[in-house]
Formats: C-alpha cells, sequence, structure tokens
C-alpha cells in the first residue's frame, strides 16, 4: 500500500527515478549481504568484523547510568516513556557494518536475494534462529512483526515502510516484500532492518499499550530484573542462538549489564566517580573540562578519560522553529532571530572553545554542501535549477554560513542585531515602546522556548537577551521528561532544541524528518512542521540516488534547499565522543567510522583485579 500524502513527481523527476531504478544493483541471486551502493566489504565466509576482538574475554557485568525515567517494557509505540536499550532482547533480519556507509549482513536470514531494480526482496530465514523460550523464528513472524509495526507501532513505521505493497511467504522458510511503483533502492535494507517480534507472544497481548511485563525475544540478552523508573538489568543468554554467527563474534561480552536511571546528570556523573558506575558518556563541553579534574581515581589512573575520533554524519542540531506558528511562517523572521545567537560567545564562555559551528545538515561528511552552487557537481546544479523561483535566491548565489561574531558579547553581536532589525521591519515588525509589535496586529512578538534538559537553560538564556535587544519577549521553560513528549508529539511548542542524526547513507527516513506527509503525523519527526512540494521531491531524489556519486549530489541539493529555508538556529558538533571509564575494560584497536563500539568491549580479569586491589 502506497503512503498516503506522497506527492507526485513531475515529468522530469520521473525520468530520473526510472533512471536510479535501471541502474540499482541486484543480489545476482541469493547473497550473505546487500551494499546500499556497491559491493558488501566483508565475503561470505566472513568470520567477523574487523573491530572487534574475536577473542574477547567474556563474563563481568557493566554498570552505566541514563538520565530521565521509564515506565513501559515496549519501545515500539508512542504511548509511554521506554526504558534504553530494549533493542539488546531483539534481533534483526540483518545487521550493519560499522565500517561501511550501509551495507546490511543477514542475522535471522540465511540469504537475501533481490533484482536489478529492487523492486522486491526476498529472505530466506536461518533454520537455527530461535526465540529465548525455545521456539523457531518462523516467516510468521517476520510477517506479524511488519504488520504490527505499520498498523499499530511508532508513525515512524508507518513512513519507513510507507512503500511496501505487499508482503507473502513463498517457501517453508521464504518470506518477499514486493514494493509500489515509485523506485526506492533503500527499501530492501530497510526490510531488513525490521526487528523481529514473537507472534506467539504478542498475540494474547495488546501491542499498543505500554507494559512492564518482560518481553519475550531473541536476542543476545534477556531482561532479568526490572525497578520501573529506577533500573533495568539485562542478562546475557547463555544458549544464544547466533552467538557464534560472525555478526556477533567479539560482541556481547558482559554477563550482565545494569542501566540505573538518574534525574539529574550532575547526581548521575558523581555515582560514576564514586564508582557506581562504571563508564560515563560525557555531552557537556563544561564538565568534562571541569568535572574530572579534581578527582582522585582521574589523576592516578583508576578512571581514564578518552576522546575517539570518528567520522560519522554529525547531522544537525539547532534551535527548532515550529511553522505551525503563525509567528514563525515568513523566513525573514526566522532568518533574523538565527542572527540574535551568538556561538563564538557561547563557545568561549560555556564550551572551553570545544566545539565547531554547524553549516549544514549533513556536516563533518561528504554529504553536506559547500561552496557556491555554480561550483557545485553537475547532477547537483541540474536538480536545483529545475527549481529556480520556488527556492530562496540564496540557494544559488550565496554560501550558507551561520552569522559570525568576534565573540566579544553585547558589543560583538551589535552589527547582527542591526541587520537582524532591518529583516524584521521588512517583514511587518517594528519597535514600539522597546517591544517588537506587528504592524498590523499590534501584537507583540513572544514565544517560548521549550526545555528538557536542564543543561541548555544556560545556552537559551543568553539567547534570550540577545532577542529582549530586538524587543522579542523570549520565556524559556523546562519540563519533565514525560509533559515535554507529550508536547512534542502534539506539536504544543513555538521553539525546542532539536537534534536530526544523519548516517551516511540517507534515504527514507528523510520523509520523517522534513515530508509534507508528516506535518500533522503525531509522533512524526517533522518538528519544523516544514510543507514544502519542492522539499518533498528533493527527498524523493534522495531515496531514489541509484548510485554513492548520485546521493552526494542529491543530498546536497537536499541540503541547500533546507539551510536556506532557515528552519532552524544552528548549533555545533564536535567530531569525537567523549568516553570517561574506570580502567577494568579491554577494548579492540580499530575504530571504525561510526565511531567507537562499546558492546565490542570487555572486562579485562587482569585490569578488574588490579583496579579491586587499589580500590581498596
Amino acid at each position: 500500500m502506497r503512503r498516503t500524502g506522497t506527492i507526485a513527481a513531475l515529468s522530469a523527476l520521473a525520468l530520473i527515478t526510472t533512471a536510479a531504478a535501471a541502474s540499482a544493483a541486484g543480489t545476482g541471486g541469493p547473497a550473505h549481504a546487500l551494499a546500499m551502493h556497491g559491493a558488501p566489504k566483508y565475503p561470505a565466509d566472513f568470520k567477523n568484523f574487523d573491530y572487534v576482538n574475536p577473542n574477547a574475554q567474556k563474563g563481568g557485568k557493566q554498570v552505566q547510568g541514563v538520565v530521565g525515567t521509564f515506565d513501559s517494557l515496549n519501545g515500539f509505540i508512542i504511548q509511554g516513556n521506554p526504558a534504553a536499550a530494549l533493542g539488546l532482547i531483539y534481533d534483526r533480519l540483518m545487521e550493519s557494518a560499522a565500517d561501511e556507509p550501509f551495507t546490511q549482513y543477514c542475522l535471522i536470514c540465511e540469504t537475501i536475494e533481490v533484482p536489478d531494480d529492487r523492486s522486491w526482496v526476498e529472505f530466506s530465514l536461518r533454520d537455527d534462529a530461535r526465540w529465548h523460550d525455545g521456539k523457531p523464528i518462523t516467516v510468521d513472524d517476520v510477517i506479524f512483526s511488519f504488520n504490527v509495526l505499520r498498523e499499530k507501532g511508532n508513525p515512524f513505521y508507518r513512513f519507513y515502510y510507507g512503500d511496501v505493497a505487499t508482503v507473502a511467504q513463498t517457501g517453508p522458510r521464504k518470506v518477499k516484500f514486493t514494493f509500489g511503483s515509485t523506485p526506492n533502492p533503500e527499501l530492501p535494507l530497510i526490510i531488513g532492518q525490521l526487528v523481529i517480534l514473537p507472534e506467539h507472544y504478542w498475540e494474547s497481548r495488546n501491542f499498543a499499550k505500554t507494559t512492564l511485563d518482560e518481553p519475550l525475544g531473541s536476542g543476545p540478552y534477556r531482561i532479568s530484573d526490572v525497578k520501573p523508573g529506577s533500573s533495568i538489568t539485562f542478562e546475557r543468554v547463555a544458549d544464544y542462538w547466533a552467538k557464534d554467527h560472525p555478526l556477533k563474534a567479539g560482541r556481547h561480552n558482559y554477563q550482565s549489564y545494569r542501566l540505573v536511571y538518574f534525574r539529574d546528570p550532575t547526581v548521575a556523573r558523581e555515582a560514576f566517580k564514586a564508582g557506581d558506575l562504571d563508564l560515563w558518556r560525557e555531552s557537556a563541553s563544561k564538565e568534562w573540562a571541569t568535572a574530572f579534574t579534581n578527582v582522585p581515581a582521574v589523576k592516578d589512573g583508576r578512571i581514564q578519560l578518552e576522546e575517539f575520533g570518528h567520522k560519522r554524519t554529525a547531522g544537525m542540531q539547532g534551535f527548532v522553529f515550529n511553522l505551525r506558528k503563525p509567528l514563525f511562517q515568513d523566513p525573514r523572521v526566522r532568518q533574523a532571530l538565527t542572527m540574535a545567537f551568538d556561538f563564538e560567545w557561547t563557545n568561549a564562555n560555556l564550551f572551553y572553545n570545544a566545539y565547531t559551528r554547524t553549516n549544514s545538515f549533513f556536516d563533518n561528511s561528504e554529504l553536506g554542501s559547500r561552496g557556491l552552487l555554480t561550483d557545485a557537481g553537475a547532477e547537483e546544479r541540474e536538480i536545483l535549477e529545475r527549481y529556480r523561483g520556488k527556492l530562496p535566491e540564496q540557494v544559488y548565489s550565496a554560501v550558507f554560513q551561520p552569522p559570525k561574531t568576534d565573540g566579544s558579547g553585547a558589543r560583538g553581536i551589535r552589527p547582527n542585531l542591526r541587520e537582524a532589525a532591518k529583516l524584521l521591519r521588512e517583514a511587518g515588525w517594528q519597535t514600539k515602546d522597546n517591544k517588537l509589535v506587528n504592524t498590523e496586529t499590534g501584537k507583540p512578538f513572544r514565544f517560548q522556548i521549550l526545555l528538557v534538559r536542564p543543561a541548555f537553560e544556560r545556552v537559551s538564556l543568553p539567547y534570550k537577551r540577545n532577542l529582549e535587544r530586538l524587543g522579542i519577549d523570549a520565556s524559556v521553560r523546562i519540563v519533565d521528561a514525560s509533559q515535554y513528549q507529550n508536547r512534542l508529539e502534539e506539536f504544543d511548542y513555538e521553539m525546542i532544541v532539536g537534534n536530526y542524526g544523519q548516517s551516511q547513507s540517507p534515504g527514507n527516513e528523510q520523509r520523517n524528518y522534513w515530508s509534507s506527509a508528516a506535518v500533522n503525523v503525531i509522533g512524526t519527526g517533522n518538528w519544523s512542521g516544514i510543507q514544502d512540494p519542492v522539499i518533498d521531491e528533493l527527498v524523493e531524489l534522495v531515496i531514489t540516488a541509484p548510485d554513492r556519486d548520485s546521493l552526494v549530489q542529491r543530498t546536497r541539493a537536499l541540503d541547500r534547499a533546507l539551510l536556506w529555508g532557515f528552519y532552524l538556529v544552528p548549533h555545533w558538533h564536535i567530531p569525537y565522543d567523549r568516553i570517561a571509564f574506570w580502567d577494568r575494560y579491554g577494548r579492540p584497536d580499530d575504530i571504525p567510522t561510526q565511531g567507537v563500539q562499546p558492546d565490542t568491549w570487555w572486562i579485562d580479569s587482569e585490569k578488574e583485579d588490579a583496579l579491586g586491589k587499589r580500590n581498596n
């Protein structure tokens, strides 16, 4: 069944998508893996990924902290606040490699087969795949999983699987997914990511409801203990059916894995420093620079602080405008508010100059747009020329660069605020008694920045002060996770801090972020409320890219259109992960493109013994 609301392609678009279908690569028969573009890195007889240690020690326990709470063990629906790491109990048809842009390798399936036009995909299931209760994973389970996620799961699944026309059993261990008429080369890999759920478990339960019952899975861990809102513990499955599978070699090494919940990151960080947690991922540059300096365990080496570089796409984080609100529908207003954010001052005074300003929705990768359009690739230029007059003129004449200051604060941002005031006047706003009001209605310019993480308050308050200099009445409000989630799903906000994560191979998920069809669907990721047929068509072009070069150029075209739409105020990023950990771990030497993989670490018994002696 086709996704409701998909924008019909123009004739030129139809020609390109037809070419994409013709040139997309099939598997040439049943295969062990499928790459989005090109060939898989690892052959059919590979023993393990290059970035793991297949001889890693098994055993021990790891305890990590999570900030927030949870009230459900069903992570597939929109209701409730699910516990973290529930993916540990489930397996998928296929799994990705962390050192390739987008390649899937068979796990529950033994082989995958697609034709050259990728108009369908067929999986042959392994005979030995088992649920934790010992029952086999069947074709019926695969079909059930697909249908229940699309019909009762989070709305994301309806967009992600929207181009699947039919799913049917084609043999005792075979299942085939047939796609709609619009070419979608990524879809076989997307179906490969399908989490498989046990039909016999859910047939007597309501999948659309939250639950604290421990679900049945087939993955490397099962849930062994749950304290709602407080902690969840996973225990490694001794007779896990895939423990000797090449995809699992050197991974999932801990005997138990426990997540402890904290309401406040400061309390969680202190628990780590006290030895109650084993590992801490730091997201705040200030804390990374200051919170560990006088800790005895850091000084004597019992706690290690490391920055692990990566080549992941940075994506985009920023203050997101909700265009569903009339206040933000004029792009000149959005551009003006972008000019009121002083990144240079923020970076120097709050972040210890740790961050780089983000200037692309696909930053830190080849996918991000760069330079003038006249210097871009032929396909990128040709695509955007088709939409001249329908996109902002800056797409064709300027290089996108977020506004800069000298970092001095109030004095340094004055030129930007003068330009912002000019844009606001052009958009129909004027200053009256030091307040910005609409020239027609007389209503003041007033909005709220809604936050869930207190750490963003110290970023938002200086931004609020700059907005006040323009006469704008901006307030900052922090709410708890449950209220925030509800308001996010209902689009009940004016501005939020949003983070659009991106992969090295963007595709169908872009519909969830930017498409008109997602604009009013509860729970989707179109937080900005973008509703533009040009953006819709650019998204479809990304999805139907026939090869890597075309994907890069089409993604850059989409990036330019999004950037010059001023749908958010860009924030910042770093090209590394900050991890603090007690010195009890062994880990592989290689770090893949996607960054450090903690599920490949293990408890080193010698380090564990030495650490125990030093702590005592």
